[in-house]
């Protein structure tokens, strides 16, 4: 049971923050409060419309909220909320794997 547990736990975690861009979104997040057009330029890879949809899912799960000025131009900001910065503990355990990881392909490529 403990295993089923387990499996339904990190699929939901994926659920929430996975993808290919999710995490990305997350990690510039993390360093403070961004606007759509500098995720956007940060990001060059990612399309409108889907940093679009990224942020609206993340913001539904309230991980990260959106605020909207009234001024012309429009301006809206987006950063974690409350919840979302725990979210950081997780991105830095997925980045100490990454750093191993693409230390072990190295050696793996050099012999």
């Amino acid at each position: 049971m403990g295993d089923q547990h387990f499996k339904e736990t990190v699929e939901l975690t994926l659920k929430v923050i996975g993808g290919k861009w999710k995490p990305v979104i997350l990690c510039h997040l993390t360093e403070g409060t961004h606007r759509f057009g500098e995720l956007k330029r940060e990001m060059p890879a990612i399309t409108q419309k889907m940093l679009t949809q990224q942020l609206r899912e993340l913001e539904d799960d309230a991980i990260i909220e959106r605020k909207v000025y009234v001024q012309v131009p429009p301006k809206v900001e987006y950063s974690l909320t409350g919840y979302g910065a725990t979210v950081k503990e997780l991105l830095n355990v997925m980045s100490k794997w990454g750093e191993q990881h693409q230390e072990r392909y190295a050696k793996q490529h050099q012999e």
